[in-house]
Parts: structure tokens; C-alpha cells; sequence
């Protein structure tokens, strides 16, 4: 293998083991503040006791993908320097601002919350967890401006002299509107898979206190965390669903042939249909694919909203792209960046599949929003069903797999491009960047075969770190009670607090 392939694996790999921690920590995060500040509100002790115990393996999840985190970054400038250099304009902005107005953020009152239970004001230190929600969110646009700028170049200009792209407009960056369909698709898909870790462990949880004979628990702590889950999903499922059509149109306007590939859908075709079964050689050249089970006129539909208009297929678009792009480069005087074998469609197996799973694994959250709806349609019931308790469980790794054949989906369906040129009147021409033009030239394939190494074992060792301490305290369970750490509880019972050892003391 060569550096390229090389890079595309540690890239690949660090990547989505990464968005395994992401989309929990982003919806979890306004999870647990709603729960503190429904305590804050109604002084009900479970809320205290969920409160505490959704907020340990939020702290788990929090730090476990800090440290996965960074590597990406590093990886930029080292097996990806060409990249680098030509994007690093622009491309570095939106990365510079999650760091300084995110995460420093983030970062600063989640600390002030873990160890200020007893030491803050309960109105400062509920303020502290919503700012860390809301640090979190930020933090996911800037880092979502900046992907969204490679599927769209806006706000920049090619520069001819130095051969880079160079930002003019930081305003159009963040307001791409890439980005601006990118984002809420993202945090209801993280809201969805909070949701769904929430109520699948409550779930658990409620079912095997009611068969050991421990009802009010179930009722009094359980039950509500379901009933916060659920809605969780259901708002988050809504809101994938409608950000998720509207992106879908938007790529096909931006990148035709990433869906074209997500159809297998090989030529160009009036009321195209949705592919649900595909069979044929979907990794070369489209010979002898064949749609066993389809929708008609549907995905005509999905980009346009019309059952019977043309969509383009991979065997046009190859045409199109190739013809464009060369006629661009020979009217500017530009080295050509591509030969006659080069490939403007992305590997339709890969693409065509990770649309599916991506759908497809929503329906374990599914499951659990019915069941918990029937069964805990009556105010105040609980189940004894050990089906549901272990549909609770399995339910929980389906949101993380579609978010990461969705990120599969998002960055496989964009090659060869590493930024994607844009014949959209709303992109910029000339800023366009082949994968195999991005990764460095003077990394040998030994120095990233070693780093792949070490990064897999790396992070393999934190993956099982990371299991561990989630089901270590997953399978605690809630507390059996929790007093009130505040300053003011405290003053109330004639503590002042004086007798503490240090001015902040770790929560956990």
C-alpha cells in the first residue's frame, strides 16, 4: 500500500472510532441539564439521583473523545500537509474558533460543575451544565462549517500565483448552506442517539427493579427517565427525518454523483426510483447492476419533489465533471489535475450500502419510542416484559451505527475529492482538490504505516477503558438517595461549610 491508502485508513479509521463519543456527548449534554434543572425547579430528589448518575457516564464519554479528538487534528498537518497547505486559509478558521470560542468553554464549566456541587449557588451551577450544552452544540457547527466548506468551497478565491485557496468572505463560510443543513441534521441525530441511551437504560433498569419487587423505584426514578428518552427520540427522530430530506436535496444539487452512487443508479433516468436491493458490480464500473426491489419515481422525489424528473447517472456525470473541469483548466493556463482514468464517481458499493444502514439502523430507536409508548401509555405504569429491558440494551448501539455510516456515507460519497468542486452557480470555481493531490509528499508509508499501528492499538486499549467504565456504572444504577450538596442546603442545616478541606471537591 502507499501513503495514500495508507493515510485514507488512519484517517478512516481515528475518524469514525471518534464519532462513536461525539453524538452522545452533544445530545447528552442538554439531557443531563434538563434533568438538573427539573430538580432545580420541583426540589424532587430523583431528579438529583438521574442527575448525577446520566452525568458520570456523560463525564466518561466527555473525556474519551477529547483524547481521540486530537489526533485528527495532528493528522492534517503531518499525512495530510498538502491538504494543508492549500485549504489551511480557510479550512484552519472555523477549526481556530472551535477551539478558542467551544471548547475553552466547554471545557472551563464543565470543570466548575464537576467540582462545584457543593461550593457554587445551585442557580451558577445550573448555569454551568447549560453552558456546557450550548459550548457543545457550538462547538459541533464550527467543526461542521469547516467539513461542509470541503462538500461546498464557498467564501474564497482561487489564488493563481500561490496555487491555494484563500478566504475572502468568513461570513459566506459559516453560512454555507451546506452547513446551515449539515447542522440540525447532526444535533437531532445526537438528540436521537442520547435519547435512545437514556430511555434504553432506564429501561433496563425499570424492569429488573419491578422483577425484583422494587415497583416504586421503577416508578419513581425509571419510569421518568424513560419518559424523558422517549421524547427525546421522538423529537430527535422528527427532526432527522426533516433535515435529512433537506440535505438530500441539497446534494443533489451540490454533488449529483454522490447521489447517484447512493442510488446505484448508473444512468440517467426520468422518474428515478429508490433502490432498496442491489446486486452487480457496484465497485467498478456499473456492469450488470440490477435494482431487485424498488420504490418508483421515489428518489425523483426526494431531489425534487417531483416523482417524474430526470436525475442524472454516474455514466453522464463522469462525462459532465471530466469536460468541465478540463475546460476550466485550459482557459486559466492550469496544470491539468486529473488523467483519462480518473474517476469522478465515488465507490458505489461503499456509498450505495452506507446510505442503507445509515436508514436502516433507525429502526432500533423506532422499536423502543413504540414499545415504551405502549407500554407505558398509562400514567404511572411499568412493565415487568424482560423483551423490553433487553430492547432497551440493544436499542442503544443502533443510533451510534447510523451516525457513523452516515459520516461513511458523508465523506466516502464526496471521493476522489478531498474538497469537492461545486458546478453549482453558488460554488466557487477553481477551488477543488483531489484526495491523492492532498496527502503529503515527503511522509513515507512507513512513518504512517507505524502511526496506523499504534493509533489502532491506542485506541483499542480506550475502547475497552470506555466499555468498561460505561457499564461499571451503568449497571450501578441510580443511588439509592442524594442529599442536597448546595451551599444553600447546607446553610440551611447550620453547615457553613468550613470544615471541607478544599475550596472545590470532585463531584464523583
Amino acid at each position: 500500500m502507499d501513503a495514500l491508502d495508507l493515510a485514507r485508513w488512519q484517517f478512516g479509521i481515528t475518524t469514525v472510532y471518534h464519532f462513536i463519543f461525539v453524538p452522545l456527548t452533544i445530545g447528552l449534554s442538554p439531557l443531563v441539564a434538563i434533568m438538573q434543572t427539573l430538580w432545580y425547579r420541583t426540589g424532587n430528589e430523583r431528579w438529583l439521583r438521574l442527575t448525577k448518575f446520566f452525568g458520570k457516564l456523560l463525564l466518561i464519554n466527555f473525556a474519551i473523545g477529547v483524547a481521540t479528538g486530537i489526533v485528527q487534528e495532528f493528522q492534517f498537518g503531518m499525512a495530510w500537509s498538502e491538504y494543508s497547505r492549500f485549504v489551511g486559509d480557510v479550512f484552519g478558521a472555523p477549526l481556530a474558533m472551535e477551539a478558542l470560542a467551544a471548547f475553552f468553554v466547554e471545557s472551563t464549566f464543565l470543570g466548575l460543575w464537576i467540582f462545584g456541587w457543593d461550593r457554587l449557588p445551585k442557580k451558577i451551577h445550573l448555569a454551568c451544565i447549560w453552558a456546557v450544552a450550548l459550548a457543545t452544540n457550538l462547538s459541533a457547527f464550527f467543526i461542521l462549517a469547516a467539513n461542509s466548506w470541503m462538500q461546498h468551497p464557498v467564501g474564497v478565491e482561487y489564488n493563481f500565483e500561490t496555487g491555494r485557496a484563500e478566504m475572502n468572505d468568513i461570513g459566506a463560510v459559516l453560512t454555507n448552506p451546506t452547513v446551515l443543513a449539515a447542522f440540525p441534521h447532526t444535533i437531532t441525530a445526537a438528540l436521537l442517539t442520547a435519547g435512545t441511551f437514556v430511555a434504553g437504560i432506564a429501561a433496563w433498569w425499570m424492569v429488573k427493579k419491578v422483577r425484583s419487587g422494587d415497583t416504586a423505584t421503577a416508578r419513581d426514578v425509571y419510569r421518568p427517565a424513560v419518559i424523558l428518552g422517549l421524547v427525546a427520540m421522538l423529537v430527535g427522530g422528527a427532526g432527522v427525518a426533516v433535515s435529512g430530506d433537506q440535505q438530500a436535496k441539497l446534494m443533489f444539487e451540490q454533488q449529483p454523483a454522490k447521489m447517484a452512487a447512493a442510488e446505484g443508479l448508473c444512468e440517467s433516468t426520468d422518474g428515478a426510483s429508490f433502490s432498496i436491493l442491489a446486486i452487480g458490480d457496484l465497485t467498478n464500473d456499473c456492469d450488470g447492476v440490477r435494482h431487485l426491489i424498488e420504490i418508483p419515481g421515489l428518489t425523483s422525489f426526494l431531489a425534487t419533489n417531483d416523482f417524474d424528473a430526470p436525475i442524472r447517472g454516474v455514466d453522464e456525470l463522469q462525462d459532465y465533471y471530466a469536460q468541465w473541469i478540463r475546460d476550466w483548466e485550459e482557459a486559466n493556463g492550469v496544470e491539468a489535475t486529473f488523467d483519462d482514468d480518473t474517476r469522478f464517481y465515488p465507490n458505489l458499493a461503499i456509498t450505495y450500502w452506507s446510505f442503507r444502514l445509515m436508514i436502516g439502523f433507525g429502526i432500533g430507536s423506532a422499536a423502543l419510542s413504540l414499545a415504551a409508548l405502549w407500554l407505558l401509555r398509562k400514567k404511572g405504569t411499568v412493565t415487568d416484559k424482560q423483551w423490553f429491558g433487553t430492547l432497551g440494551v440493544a436499542a442503544i448501539a443502533t443510533p451510534f451505527l447510523a451516525s457513523a455510516f452516515g459520516w461513511i456515507f458523508t465523506e466516502m460519497g464526496r471521493q476522489p475529492w478531498v474538497v469537492a468542486p461545486n458546478p453549482d452557480p453558488s460554488g466557487v470555481d477553481g477551488v477543488w482538490l483531489l484526495t491523492a493531490r492532498g496527502v503529503s509528499v515527503v511522509t513515507s508509508p512507513a512513518t504512517i504505516l507505524i502511526s496506523l499501528i499504534g493509533f489502532t492499538l491506542l485506541y483499542g486499549v480506550l475502547a475497552v477503558v470506555w466499555y468498561r467504565l460505561m457499564h461499571r456504572y451503568a449497571v450501578e444504577g441510580v443511588a439509592e438517595s442524594e442529599k442536597d450538596p448546595s451551599p444553600e442546603a447546607r446553610a440551611a442545616a447550620g453547615r457553613d461549610g468550613s470544615d471541607d478541606d478544599s475550596t472545590l471537591s470532585f463531584a464523583y
